[in-house]
């Protein structure tokens, strides 16, 4: 089966996450949510994005199956998908699950056979969705990936509460406290959980990422690959390619690729009323009331905070944002906004470009042109908001 995962409205309702990448490529639990469809469907898998997108996320042309990529997959899910004819459409009221045809057209999804859906399934519409949902498809994904299989070992240095822990090939952990007798712990290949480190299940650390000296790690938390962290963090999610290394709390939280949280850098994700949590969104552009209690930082791509820098409850900070000094940065930083509590100026393309080039070059990465012109349209999709 080779499959195509199609953005639908939840693309725009995703930003700024999505602005850099496909609804499908975000990180929820342990894989994105094109890897978990590949792996349930034992299929090959593409992408129908935005134009400007479609260089580095390319769809496949000979798909016949084309699923929702905000749409978390299932047991059940999979079920009605396998049984799925060619003309026919899975539906939920007037989301397009999925449907199978020999083209992407969404308006021909709507005239084909219609086929209802009747169980509920976990979809991602807005950015704290990920964290919300997060230990949900943690546990998912665990089950997925280690059925049938046999854990690696960790040294006897450590100390285990409950055995649901999972260990891939290569990772270490010296002298650490793992507790998975709420949820369970799963360690990718080559990661590293440095001395003193105290985990509790729910959790999820990528391949070839890393905990520091130290750190205490809650539930519903996800480290995506080639991180590093430390500290104090609690159910957020961290796609991969970034580091929070130091002091400081990180909480009910998203972090895209190629962020970096300064030393002793906090977010709020409870305000002092108790009040619920709102968050700027950008296709109504204004503040959405979210339902939540608690909700702390959502951050792009490519965005940066300096040290000790403080981020209000809700605080939502765009592709490229660099924030820093000292007092509380309001709570909608734009795109490519550079500065802080003190005011922002336009972060400008061509610096941007500068610091990119040697953050990949220090993962022996390209800065290649495709990434440039991604980042290039965002600038330029973005600059309305960027009214100093």
């Amino acid at each position: 089966m080779t499959i195509n995962l199609f953005d639908d409205s939840c693309w725009a309702s995703l930003r700024p996450l999505t602005f850099t990448r496909p609804v499908a490529d975000l990180r929820i639990g342990i894989l994105t949510i094109a890897e978990k469809w590949s792996k349930y469907l034992n299929a090959d898998f593409g992408f129908q994005t935005q134009d400007y997108l479609s260089l580095k996320f390319v769809s496949k042309g000979d798909a016949n199956f084309f699923i929702n990529g905000s749409i978390c997959p299932d047991e059940n899910l999979i079920y009605a998908i396998h049984k799925l004819n060619i003309g026919e459409t899975l539906l939920k009221g007037e989301i397009i699950i999925a449907y199978s045809a020999d083209v992407y057209d969404l308006e021909l999804a709507k005239s084909l056979k219609p086929i209802e859906y009747i169980d509920e399934f976990i979809r991602i519409v807005f950015p704290n969705d990920i964290f919300t949902h997060n230990g949900t498809e943690l546990k998912k994904d665990f089950e997925l990936l280690t059925k049938g299989r046999t854990s690696a070992k960790l040294s006897a240095t450590n100390t285990f509460l409950g055995d649901n822990i999972f260990v891939e090939e290569g990772a270490t952990a010296e002298c650490s406290i793992f507790n998975s007798l709420q949820g369970p712990i799963y360690l990718g290949k080559n990661s590293q959980v440095w001395e003193s480190s105290n985990i509790r299940g729910s959790f999820a650390l990528g391949d070839h990422s890393s905990i520091k000296m130290g750190a205490k790690i809650y539930p519903n938390t996800t480290i995506g690959p080639h991180s590093r962290v430390g500290g104090e963090i609690n159910n957020a999610v961290i796609w991969g390619y970034s580091s929070k290394g130091h002091e400081g709390y990180l909480g009910n939280a998203v972090l895209g690729q190629w962020c970096n949280i300064g030393a002793d850098s906090n977010n709020s994700n409870l305000k002092n009323n108790y009040a619920e949590v709102k968050l700027w969104d950008y296709e109504q552009e204004h503040f959405r009331e979210t339902g939540l209690q608690f909700c702390g930082l959502i951050m792009a791509d490519h965005a940066k905070c300096g040290i000790n820098t403080m981020f209000n409850t809700g605080t939502v900070a765009g592709v490229s944002a660099n924030i820093f000094g000292s007092g509380f940065p309001r709570n909608f930083i734009p795109d490519f906004a550079w500065g802080g509590a003190h005011g922002f100026d336009v972060y400008s393309i061509s610096k941007m470009f500068e610091t990119a080039e040697k953050v990949y070059a220090r993962r022996d990465l390209p800065f290649d042109e495709i990434e440039k012109n991604i980042l290039t349209k965002v600038f330029e999709l973005t600059s309305d908001l960027r009214r100093f």
